[in-house]
Order: structure tokens, then C-alpha cells, then sequence
């Protein structure tokens, strides 16, 4: 309960300081590429951390049926593996669109 309520209230920050972002009028690379900058750490930094708690909620899940039923092994660990290597894709997929957005912005 205390951990979606501290999510909660990060998701609440990020989208609070978000308009002070796009806010910004000036010339280009006055300022607004560090918010953009700010705003892709904060992302990545929040896909792992969600990426991370997926996985070691599956690895607890998995190893907790392993050891209650030894011979379900076969049919468990390649669901398993999908199901990690689908969760560490969507880390890869937001560390991809940050370093579009960083190094291909059009400012």
C-alpha cells in the first residue's frame, strides 16, 4: 500500500512539473533541452524501476511454484523466460524512444 501511494505521488510530481517544460518560450537550447533531458532520466528511471519490480514479482512467483510442485518445472520455466524477456523489452523500448528524443529533437 505505501509503495503505490509513493508511485502515486511521483506520477502526481512528474506531471506537475511537466508544464513548466513545454512552458518555456525563448530560442532554442535556452533551457528547455535540460527539462527534456530531466523528463527522459525520470522516465527511463521509472520504466526500470517498474521493470524491476515485475521481474522479481515473477521470479518470487515462479520459484514458490517450483518448490510446491517440482515436477510442473517443464511446463513453468519456458512460460517464464517469455514473460521476462517481455518485461525487459519494455524497458528497452522506453530507453530507445529517450535516446530518440534526445539525440534526434528537432531544437
Amino acid at each position: 500500500m505505501k509503495m503505490s501511494r509513493l508511485l502515486t505521488l511521483i506520477a502526481v510530481a512528474v506531471v506537475a512539473v511537466a508544464p513548466a517544460s513545454f512552458a518555456s518560450e525563448g530560442a532554442a537550447g535556452t533551457g528547455s533541452m535540460s527539462y527534456m533531458a530531466l523528463g527522459c532520466v525520470v522516465g527511463l528511471g521509472l520504466a526500470a524501476l517498474g521493470g524491476g519490480i515485475g521481474m522479481g514479482q515473477a521470479i518470487s512467483g515462479t520459484l514458490g511454484a517450483m518448490a510446491r510442485n517440482p515436477g510442473f518445472y517443464s511446463k513453468l520455466f519456458p512460460n517464464f523466460l517469455i514473460g521476462m524477456a517481455l518485461i525487459e523489452s519494455l524497458v528497452i523500448y522506453t530507453l530507445v524512444v529517450v535516446l530518440i528524443l534526445l539525440y534526434a529533437n528537432p531544437l
